[in-house]
């Protein structure tokens, strides 16, 4: 889900995670829709807010632009169906008696094993994905779903709402959020198998994932939060009208899933379009009145045009929120920093890395402002663990140098 930037360089100032443009883990911000969203609404109730939803597509404004078919994403070439069925084959050995299945699509994957590279922010068709065997929860699921059509495996998808992870790239504030999948069984010749047994397929283990709420997705609403975080990676390169096509079918595909809506008012926001871009806001808050992501992005046009106060309506709400958004802490701490109060600028960095301890640039933030200090063990100790944290090039290069020249002092 995309939230803009409040302290981006872009024709938006002030704003923040994910824009929010949420993608998922990207996918990238995949925020759980309210249940009742997708199991209380009659079809009559469907066809009328699909009718209303298309009313805030404006095609007109944006080039035409082509974009895979929502089937394409899961094929896969059919010279490698023909292996993947060889494969399995074969995996009967002398006694002729194959392995279940799910069972050995779930090894053959090995997502828990090292066998598929866990890439960020990096969504492909399962094609790409089958070649690179790299990608985010995604692409992982989208792979794994098309080789179980290969072998009629059945599927069951799941969208796990577990603790977001925050990103910042290029403006927006990134959520990461998490779907995985189970491989059911399936009775086949000569297989074994306990029947009615369910296979995970998930970078993280069962046991990690059980204390958070799931929720059961369709293959449809899969399909569109794969073009979501497709369209959320499309805006951050600033492709608006790449982004823009695949907001749009994500959003014909799930018109109850308020983070491709979201995505698409950020597109407008990028195009000027302040006022199609309040329209998708209000209509995601018709939805869920509590989105917090719509309401920061909502409150940004509010301010913007002074509308003072329902401005304050809405600001007290995300105030609220705000206290949970690591960048927050992290962006008061950096101006502690470049303003040389160092204890006051520690103070803030421990509270970004006490709530996101997995981002790389807190704990270099922490490494700068204890050097400053005096306090050389830590500094070297924290600029370590932004080092091991760090997984671009450039930040490793940059890391790797200052740790040497600690080492060296």
């Amino acid at each position: 889900m995309l939230q803009e930037d409040e302290n981006s360089k872009n024709i938006f100032s002030n704003s923040n995670y994910f824009s929010r443009l949420l993608i998922n883990s990207f996918y990238l911000l995949i925020i759980s829709l309210f249940f009742s969203f997708l199991t209380g609404c009659s079809s009559t109730t469907q066809t009328k807010n699909t009718a209303i939803v298309s009313t805030l597509f404006s095609d007109n404004d944006f080039n035409s632009v082509a974009i895979p078919d929502t089937d394409a994403i899961f094929e896969l070439p059919e010279g490698m169906v023909i292996d993947i069925k060889k494969e399995y084959a074969r995996s009967a050995g002398i006694t002729g008696e194959k392995q279940a299945a799910n069972k050995w699509l779930a090894e053959y994957i090995g997502a828990q094993d090292g066998g598929f590279e866990f890439r960020d922010h990096y969504t492909r068709m399962a094609r790409v994905t089958a070649q690179e065997r790299a990608g985010n929860c995604m692409s992982l699921v989208v792979l794994s779903t098309a080789v179980a059509d290969a072998l009629n495996i059945p599927v069951k998808f799941q969208d796990i709402d577990v603790e977001p992870v925050w990103d910042r790239r290029g403006g927006f504030y990134l959520v990461n959020g998490h779907v995985n999948m189970k491989l059911l069984h399936h009775d086949q010749p000569n297989t074994y198998s306990m029947r009615g047994s369910e296979i995970l397929v998930d970078f993280l283990p069962e046991r990690s994932v059980r204390a958070y709420r799931i929720k059961q997705i369709s293959r449809q609403t899969l399909a569109g939060m794969y073009f979501n975080n497709v369209a959320a990676e499309a805006l951050v390169r600033n492709e608006y009208d790449l982004a823009y096509a695949l907001a749009k079918r994500a959003i014909e595909l799930d018109p109850f899933y308020v983070n491709s809506i979201n995505t698409l008012a950020v597109i407008y926001r990028h195009k000027g379009m302040d006022e199609l871009a309040e329209q998708a806001y209000r209509h995601v808050l018709q939805l869920d009145a509590k989105n917090i992501t719509t309401l920061y992005n909502l409150a940004i046009i509010l301010g913007e045009q002074d509308r003072l106060e329902e401005w304050k309506q809405v600001h007290k709400v995300l105030e609220l929120a705000r206290i949970n958004n690591p960048f927050y802490y992290f962006d008061m701490a950096q101006q502690a920093y470049f303003e040389k109060q160092y204890q006051e600028a520690l103070v803030w960095y421990k509270r970004a890395v006490d709530r996101a301890d997995y981002r790389h640039e807190f704990y270099f933030g922490l490494s700068r402002a204890y050097w400053a200090t005096g306090d050389e063990r830590r500094a070297k100790k924290n600029m370590e663990k932004a080092l091991d944290l760090s997984i671009d090039e450039t930040s490793q290069h940059r890391y790797k140098g200052k740790l040497q020249a600690m080492m060296r002092h």
